[in-house]
């Protein structure tokens, strides 16, 4: 563990991880000044009581870049951009830069299990952790997934698993992050408006394997071709895993069963047997027995977990049947190829919501998926990229959509009035939030919300 007693902090952003972070350091008797250009008032009372337990300068309001005089570190939330200039400016004066997941990994002690990709983390880190905690470890399971790595990095013991979630944007500010077993999941395109192309968003995930040695396992989708390439000239044992392929090393299908090899293959469960539904959860929980595998974790604990899980909450959630209608809420569908796993799970007729911030991807792709998907009778369109996905759709042939602005209680009402008897409703927007709502999160609950107050036609 590092030594930050007595060290000039400053932490930039005080979200969640930030306001953990300033807690973590403070403990460990660093001097500590909190940032963010959001005043008290804007920063809400959860907040400012957080902030003001502790025995840290606040500097809120103010430009970062007037604070880094006489700071040994500099802590930035992982919505903050490397670029940024007040970071690029910390870096010419010699501070050290570090997001929070850095800081709290080089705090935590036990076995660090760390887990990217475009798609599939969230399912896949708790799914993972299950499997751990049946397994009898205290397990914690943290980062992009919402809970910070420094909420809990000094009550973990060495017997202790942590499982973390790690976005590309936290991969910006890793040096010395070192997991015991690392995986990439899949690639695709996202991301870009923040890391400009794909070269740069795939250097970004492959930096969790850097540090590895022989005595870690670095875990990959052999399907992906992407992450094969990943796969090249590292140093940790490679251990795959692979719906399609029966690979030497790692989680595959066989006869319908899920399989285990590390020295001997194993019998995990049936592929039927897995709870969660769909090709896409297939390869998450594939990847999840893959990654708890390769620390030791008996086929039997797995087996016992993949039969229960129910899934995550804004993942393919199914929230209400009314009318015989069934809305599902896919809100964490934040990309194209994420939307495209949902339509494959879809098997009647599915009303799609679609629509969101852009994150300057094509929607090519997903127009000729829906194209060739008879399931999708009808979609609704909504927010700043509602046109690009029209103009996607028509040039796909598709007619059956419906513009709806940023009226969410519109589009739900169209979405509705299309969905026949037996049929579905599903938000999976295959686009970011931030033009109608906080967060998917926020986009998914308001979603719930309004599905969960509406009344039978019938009455």
């Amino acid at each position: 563990m590092d030594n930050y007693a007595g060290r000039q902090i400053l932490i930039v952003g005080l979200a969640r991880s930030g306001v953990c972070a300033a807690k973590m350091l403070c403990e460990l008797g660093a001097s500590v000044t909190v940032n963010d250009l959001k005043t008290a008032e804007q920063l809400g009372e959860e907040t400012m009581a957080a902030l003001n337990a502790l025995p840290c300068r606040q500097a809120l309001g103010a430009a970062p870049e007037t604070l880094l005089e006489g700071m040994d570190m500099l802590v930035i939330s992982p919505g903050i951009a490397y670029a940024k200039p007040f970071v690029q400016e910390a870096v010419r004066r010699g501070i050290e830069v570090v997001g929070e997941l850095e800081l709290g990994a080089r705090t935590i002690r036990g076995r660090l299990v760390a887990i990217t990709g475009t798609n599939g983390k969230t399912t896949t880190t708790t799914l993972t952790g299950e499997i751990f905690r049946a397994a009898g470890k205290h397990t914690l399971v943290c980062g992009n997934i919402g809970y910070p790595i420094t909420a809990e990095a000094l009550s973990m013991g060495e017997d202790d698993v942590t499982v973390a979630e790690v976005s590309s944007y936290q991969c910006e500010t890793v040096s010395h992050f070192h997991p015991d077993v690392a995986a990439c999941l899949n690639i695709t395109e996202d991301h870009l408006v923040r890391h400009g192309d794909m070269k740069t968003y795939i250097a970004m995930k492959h930096r969790i394997f850097e540090n590895q040695t022989g005595d870690d396992a670095a875990v990959f989708n052999y399907d992906d071709p992407a992450c094969r390439e990943m796969a090249r000239d590292l140093k940790a044992r490679i251990v795959w895993f692979s719906r399609t392929e029966k690979v030497p090393c790692g989680a595959y299908v066989e006869d319908g069963m899920v399989m285990f090899c590390l020295d001997r293959p194993m019998a995990v469960c049936r592929t039927d047997e897995i709870r969660i539904p769909g090709p896409h959860n297939l390869e998450n929980a594939l990847a999840a027995v893959a990654i708890t595998g390769a620390l030791g974790v008996s086929p039997e604990r797995m087996r016992e977990v993949l039969m229960t899980f129910p899934g995550v909450e804004h993942r393919i959630e199914t929230v209400r049947t009314l009318d015989g209608v069934t809305f599902i809420n896919d809100s964490k569908g934040t990309n194209v190829d994420s939307t495209q796993k949902a339509i494959a799970t879809m098997t009647r007729p599915t009303v799609l919501i679609l629509g969101g911030s852009d994150k300057k991807v094509s929607f090519v792709p997903l127009a000729e998926t829906i194209a060739n998907a008879p399931q999708i009778i009808h979609c609704v369109l909504i927010g700043d990229t509602a046109e690009q996905i029209r103009t996607a759709l028509e040039d796909a042939g598709i007619t059956r959509y419906t513009m709806a602005g940023y009226d969410f209680d519109q589009a739900l009402a169209i979405a509705r009035k299309n969905a026949p008897e037996g049929g579905c409703v599903l938000l999976s927007p295959a686009c970011a939030s931030f033009d109608m709502f906080k967060d998917f999160e926020d986009r998914g609950r308001i979603f719930k919300e309004k599905v969960h107050v509406m009344t039978s036609a019938a009455k």
